[in-house]
């Protein structure tokens, strides 16, 4: 199971990355600090988790191009000139 999709555009920029590990880690030194072990654990399992699929594995894909083509409607082509009134 993927809870981290690495070819959402969000995750591109470095320092978005670097941001959520950041804060996965920062957050469990404050569970630590406040003397809260199980909140410490899952933090630190979310940053190394992030870590893991956002710095070590992070290989995005380009998306697919668009295969299907929109049929050209004909009345859109002809536009029609809007007259001005002058008072």
């Amino acid at each position: 199971m993927q809870l981290i999709d690495p070819n959402h555009p969000t995750y591109r920029p470095l320092w978005v990355r670097l941001a959520i590990v950041g804060s996965c880690f920062g957050w469990a030194i404050v569970e630590l600090v406040a003397a809260q072990p199980f909140w410490a654990i899952l933090a630190g399992a979310a940053g190394a988790y992030a870590a893991y699929m956002l710095l070590l594995t992070f290989n995005p894909q380009d998306p697919p191009a668009a295969t299907g083509t929109v049929a050209d409607d004909p009345e859109d082509d002809e536009e029609t000139p809007v007259e001005k009134k002058q008072d």
